[in-house]
């Protein structure tokens, strides 16, 4: 069974090479120090037979080449975990639109709806659910066919701001026989890191990791308008009229 590339797995990898190539030096040393002795003190008329010395240094050999093997390894396995995660650190602070029914509510910035639906429907209901699944706000919102929008801002249906977390988005679409309509569903998000899990990159948005296989969009965050501050002259100019 292979083993998932993680960073956690592979620094556990690196560490347990580096320490059989630790035994294996430490084993190799006190061999080496009992042949010596023993070719010290043997008998020159009845020496030793050197087969057993041969099979050993053999032996010795095939584990240091699969030490060797092991240490390539994990060197591949670092610079590929490196490269995942060249790519997914780009992400970093961008806002992303996923495929997800899940999103992200800072509890401040809106979050972006975009929904598609496989017909023209006669009714389209969207509900946004908290994580004990209680209907937080509901609303019509748009019915054509294909791509549609809509932004939440966070407001409940009691007129306030939901909490900051995790909501589960919802549209019910049917047609004009009462069938249900198909609807695919992406949302939007700011990414505040990424982890690799089985090999797969995935970004941080809010508690959630999204493979980067389902970013549909990467933008950079708009920056809030700064309003001018006052002219103080213009103030002083009109006091002196007054």
């Amino acid at each position: 069974m292979v083993s998932d590339i993680t960073v956690t797995n592979t620094l556990a990898d690196a560490q347990s090479t580096q320490q059989q190539s630790i035994t294996l030096a430490e084993d190799f040393s006190d061999f080496l120090t009992l042949l010596t002795t023993q070719l010290q003190n043997q008998d020159p008329l009845a020496p030793m037979d050197s087969t057993e010395f041969t099979n050993q240094l053999v032996q010795f050999s095939q584990v240091e080449q699969q030490i060797n093997s092991n240490q390539k390894l994990d060197d591949m396995l670092q610079l590929q975990l490196s490269s995942m995660s060249s790519v997914g650190i780009n992400y970093v602070g961008l806002d992303i639109s996923y495929l997800s029914a899940e999103a992200n509510f800072d509890g401040e910035a809106p979050v972006t709806i975009n929904y598609s639906l496989s017909d023209e429907a006669f009714s389209a209901q969207l509900f946004v659910r908290d994580e004990t699944g209680e209907v937080v706000y509901s609303i019509e919102v748009p019915k054509d066919l294909g791509q549609n929008e809509f932004v939440w801002n966070g407001q409940t249906d009691g007129g306030g701001t939901a909490p900051a977390g995790t909501y589960t988005i919802n549209i019910d679409a049917i047609d004009a026989n009462d069938d249900p309509i198909q609807v695919s569903t992406a949302v939007s998000g700011n990414v505040r890191g990424i982890e690799t899990q089985n090999g797969v990159i995935f970004l941080l948005v809010g508690d959630r990791a999204v493979p980067i296989s389902n970013v549909l969009q990467a933008r950079v965050p708009e920056e809030p308008a700064i309003e001018p501050p006052p002219d103080d002259n213009q103030d002083s100019q009109g006091g002196q009229d007054a």
